[in-house]
């Protein structure tokens, strides 16, 4: 029996695939802590520059792992397990290197909340997403019910929550929570296509462009355009910011070091 996640590094890309594929990929605590570890590693690793989140088999994830879920003792082991859940989907939103979810089948439950966490969602055609919880009498805990709202029109994320229905990745895209659609079978090869502009990006300002949306939208707007412009005013000292007007002056494409 192999591992719960694999990860492949190529070229400035990292991929992590979830890999239980004979349960759907559902994700209990031995895959979230090879997540933790993984991302924890490649935020270290120079090389990688953007991270792609897949899924083996015929589904991105079905969420939790219920049979994990189901053996706990008590509410405290519950909320031990969701806390970890959610603990391991925000160092995939805080890393400093953007993150893109590829979507297959689908993702439910824990499964989208895990690509909600993701910078970007590259979804095939047919898929769906969802948070069916309510229709186990329980509702999403590792950031469904806060991330939904914050990536959707309010009452779309409401109707989502409250019935527990699915909604397609066309639907999804034509309302902003998938970036891009992908034919089927080719989820993971636009993820990699997107990761892969993203990688040719300079890191400092990846990292800088992250801290701006997520941290900005917390603030009012005079608070977040002072900190823009301190953000942005750093990144004009760096080398990085030198390489790349001297790329665009001698019509090449910019190396960018991270400095």
């Amino acid at each position: 029996m192999g591992l719960a996640l694999t990860t492949e590094v190529r070229g400035r890309v990292a991929v992590l695939t979830l890999n239980r594929p004979d349960r759907l990929n559902a994700i209990g605590t031995e895959t979230l802590d090879l997540l933790a570890g993984a991302v924890q590693a490649l935020r270290a690793d120079d090389r990688v520059r953007a991270l792609v989140l897949a899924g083996a088999g015929r589904a991105f994830c079905a969420g939790a792992d219920l049979g994990e879920i189901g053996s706990l003792p008590d509410t405290r082991g519950f909320r031990g397990f969701v806390g970890r859940m959610t603990e391991v989907y925000r160092l995939i939103e805080d890393c400093p290197k953007p993150s893109v979810a590829a979507v297959h089948g689908f993702a439910f439950g824990g499964g989208l909340e895990l690509a909600l966490a993701c910078d970007l969602r590259v979804a095939e055609s047919g898929a769906r997403l969802g948070v069916p919880e309510m229709k186990l009498g329980v509702l999403p805990g590792a950031g469904g019910t806060q991330r939904l709202p914050r990536l959707l029109p309010a009452g779309i994320a409401r109707q989502m929550i409250l019935t527990g229905e699915p909604i397609t990745a066309e639907r999804a895209h034509a309302l902003g929570l998938v970036n891009e659609l992908a034919e089927p079978g080719h989820a993971l090869a636009a993820a990699l296509g997107l990761a892969g502009q993203l990688a040719a990006g300079a890191p400092l300002a990846l990292a800088a462009g992250k801290r701006l949306v997520d941290q900005g939208l917390g603030m009012d707007l005079d608070a977040a355009i002072a900190y823009e412009r301190e953000s942005v005013s750093i990144l004009f000292g760096t080398a990085d910011r030198a390489e790349g007007l001297t790329a665009f002056r001698e019509r090449r494409p910019a190396d960018f070091a991270g400095r």
